[in-house]
């Protein structure tokens, strides 16, 4: 006579589905998190990839386009000059985009945009063209981590606030 207390295997079926042990449940489940896991992080390297790829491609300043950033900008610097703010990230970026992947951003080199490439390059030639004159400072910094490692650089317009 067999004993009740038998471990279930896969061979035992309950109606139509295949009876699990809880321990190859456990398996299953952990199985399918690694999965979604993995589909989640193929993604976001895909989204990484492309966005790299369209960063590397400069972009052509025509008048209208110069006319747009601006634009741009200017309300997003009123937004943030209200709300009291005397900096505002106007680019972030994957630090590949940098020659050194960011290394003299991370050490304050005095150097750091002879280091960038593509669009970020073109921001910076756009503060010191057009912005810089006007008052305002650029400075760039190592803005996420990822395992310990410098991961994103962000481009920060910053400006004095006067007290009136």
């Amino acid at each position: 006579m067999e004993s009740l207390k038998t471990k279930p295997t896969a061979e035992h079926k309950l109606g139509d589905e295949t009876f699990m042990s809880a321990e190859e449940l456990g398996v299953y489940t952990a199985k399918l998190k690694n999965a979604k896991a993995m589909q989640v992080e193929d993604r976001a390297d895909k989204a990484r990839a492309e966005l790299i790829e369209t960063l590397s491609e400069p972009i052509e300043l025509t008048p209208k386009k110069v006319q747009e950033i601006t634009q741009s900008l200017l309300h997003k610097l009123r937004i943030a000059a209200e709300q009291g703010n005397n900096e505002l990230l106007v680019m972030r970026f994957p630090d590949v985009m940098c020659s050194d992947r960011g290394r003299a951003v991370n050490n304050f080199e005095k150097s750091w945009p002879e280091t960038l490439t593509g669009r970020p390059r073109q921001a910076f030639e756009f503060w010191r063209d057009r912005l810089q004159p006007a008052g305002y400072d650029l400075k760039a910094m190592i803005v996420d981590w990822p395992d310990g490692m410098p991961g994103d650089v962000g481009l920060f317009l910053t400006w004095e606030t006067r007290r009136v």
